[in-house]
Parts: structure tokens; sequence; C-alpha cells
């Protein structure tokens, strides 16, 4: 069993200029698979915001994509999110297994979240909120 981490890199969160503001359109929900997950990045100078998305149905979460034990990207190739039977979102860095909801249940980051990126569903479009 692996103790919750102590990465100064879990806990650095700086006002990032490049996060979308509420409102921005990100996709129509068809554009992710059910269940599935969809990544995005926005750019604002010389700063990045990568967030994810993740569908159950006609439910949509969105999170910041970023490993909350050591701080780099979740998925190794693009919208890779979760496990093959799409039950967990994987941390392809070492193997670290998240709820739906975002609960670490496995891995050095157990007992963590990732931070929510808050989304909603508007029709049928997804929306940051």
């Amino acid at each position: 069993m692996c103790a919750p981490s102590a990465s100064p890199l879990a806990s650095f969160n700086p006002v990032n200029a490049a996060r979308p503001a509420a409102g921005v359109r990100l996709c129509t929900l068809a554009e992710i698979a059910d269940p599935g997950a969809k990544g995005f990045r926005f750019r604002a100078e010389a700063r990045l915001f990568a967030g994810f998305v993740v569908r159950t149905g006609a439910k949509v979460m969105g999170y910041v994509d970023s490993c909350p034990h050591a701080g780099w990207p979740l998925a190794a190739l693009d919208d890779r999110y979760l496990t093959r039977d799409a039950r967990h979102i994987l941390c392809a860095g070492h193997g670290a297994l998240f709820t739906l909801d975002g609960a670490c249940v496995t891995g050095p980051c157990l007992g963590d979240h990732l931070a929510a990126w808050p989304v909603e569903l508007r029709g049928d479009a997804v929306f940051t909120a």
C-alpha cells in the first residue's frame, strides 16, 4: 500500500492565464465515447492549460490533466485517459487508478483527488462552467 504523496508539485496551483473562462464550447457530447474521455489544450502566451472530460451516459465530469502525485499529464496518448474496461482513470506515468469521480484508489497518490475542471452539458454540447 502506498502512502499519500507529499510532492510539492501536487500542491502547486498558480492562477493559469490559459485556463478557459466559463462558457467556452468544448465539443459535442457525441464526440466523446460512452464511456470515454477527451482531452483539451489551451494556450495563452507562454502558459498552457490541459484538461479532460469524462463521459458516462449523459453525465460529464472535467478534470485538470495533471497527476496529483507528480504533476505530469495523465495520458500518454491523446484521449487515452480511461482503463480498457472504462471503469477508472489511469495515470500512464506510474499506473495510479482513479474512480471516474476523481478519487485515487491505488498508487502513490492514494487518497488524493484529481483537480476538478468545471464543465457542463448544454443541449448536446459540453461547455466550461
